[in-house]
């Protein structure tokens, strides 16, 4: 299996550069209905110039970008990884019976006999010890084999090849933990937080740029000539892990498992040679599509089909080999996720088109609006 050595862009900077003050209303807690309503704040590249915006909605796709265009999107659907656990008493006084919040968010290799790992989150991981049994109504139970903290190693009574199939039956979606302390998960978020276009099950959070598309919305980009490709990057909890290092060279980025399979390779390669822009939909695709930028021989421009971990970070200072444009959410301040839009388009503009998004009261993170950038060059 391949795995890319992160990226730490400019040593020195320090995530303080990466600060702004974010209003607590501008945090998006229900998302735009339609999808496509969401609004779309167009930033074209302008050289060493003071940025241009033009404030837009998600519907107005088809006509912002062009024909021969392609937009790389992400495929991979979000598992239902939130479980209402149990542990039962333990005898001889080592404790009463306790119910245990429990979100799964990395999969392990499968135990010696092919039952499911997985690491998970745990509330209240204190009550919790080696050994303890944990049962998830009746339809599943698991084992706790590691404890650190507020995470657990979990080992399940179900065999790792059938563990998606049915994981539905004892499992219920995940919202972003920001969203699921302010307000009840509603029925309405099961297919909300997904993708129309998601099939490979192995997300324990959406790539929320990704929710603003609708059917109606891809049939006018291919009416318009604008093509698409699908690649898999599933998304771990780390997407959501504060930066807690002064230096962001010293911080530690979380890996995600990725594959960009020889149809999205050839379908990126034959656009660039017609002169088409390459749009990754989500900085997840953008990783993923510049990680296997890196992991091809030849020229800049080439990308080959590649599978595996990837713990790319990208900071300013990054050589881009991929991606002309991008089309993402509005990110937290001192997040990763913000330094890339920092990366693609220069710290500058990226401060300078948050500024006007927060004036203009765009709506930020996973169920927030929407920015479609342009590389600066």
């Amino acid at each position: 299996m391949a795995r890319v050595v992160r990226h730490n862009g400019m040593d020195g900077m320090r995530v303080d550069d990466f600060d702004f003050e974010l209003p607590e209303d501008r945090i998006a807690l229900e998302a735009a209905e339609p999808r496509d309503a969401a609004r779309l704040l167009v930033v074209p590249s302008t050289g060493a110039g003071s940025p241009v915006f033009a404030d837009c909605v998600v519907r107005d796709l088809p006509a912002i970008l062009r024909p021969g265009d392609l937009l790389v999107l992400n495929d991979t659907r979000v598992a239902p990884v939130q479980l209402a656990g149990r542990r039962p008493a333990r005898p001889e006084g080592g404790g009463g019976a306790v119910a245990v919040d429990v979100t799964l968010h990395k999969r392990l290799d499968p135990g010696p006999d092919g039952a499911a790992r997985w690491r998970a989150f745990a509330r209240p991981a204190k009550r919790l010890r080696l050994g303890d049994a944990l049962d998830f109504g009746g339809s599943a139970s698991a084992i706790v084999t590691r404890h650190d903290g507020a995470e657990v190693d979990l080992a399940f009574d179900i065999a790792d090849a059938r563990f998606f199939d049915e994981l539905p039956t004892f499992g219920a979606p995940p919202l972003p933990p920001y969203i699921a302390r302010r307000r009840e998960t509603t029925p309405a978020d099961e297919a909300r937080y997904q993708t129309v276009y998601a099939r490979e099950t192995g997300s324990v959070a959406a790539p929320t740029a990704g929710l603003h598309f609708t059917e109606d919305l891809l049939a006018r980009l291919d009416a318009a000539g604008v093509s698409r490709a699908f690649v898999t990057l599933h998304v771990g909890a780390g997407t959501y892990l504060p930066v807690t290092a002064d230096r962001v060279e010293d911080h530690v980025m979380h890996a995600e498992w990725g594959e960009v399979g020889e149809d999205a390779a050839a379908a990126i390669a034959e656009a660039k040679a017609r002169g088409g822009r390459i749009v990754p939909v989500g900085t997840t695709a953008l990783r993923l599509i510049e990680t296997a930028a890196r992991a091809a021989d030849g020229t800049a421009d080439a990308i080959a089909p590649w599978r595996g971990e990837t713990d790319i970070f990208i900071t300013p200072g990054f050589d881009f080999r991929a991606a002309d444009l991008l089309m993402t959410n509005f990110h937290l301040p001192r997040s990763t996720l913000f330094m890339l839009v920092a990366a693609f388009i220069g710290l500058d503009a990226a401060r300078a088109a948050y500024a006007h998004a927060i004036a203009e009261r765009y709506r930020f993170y996973s169920y927030g609006d929407a920015c479609l950038f342009e590389r600066a060059r």
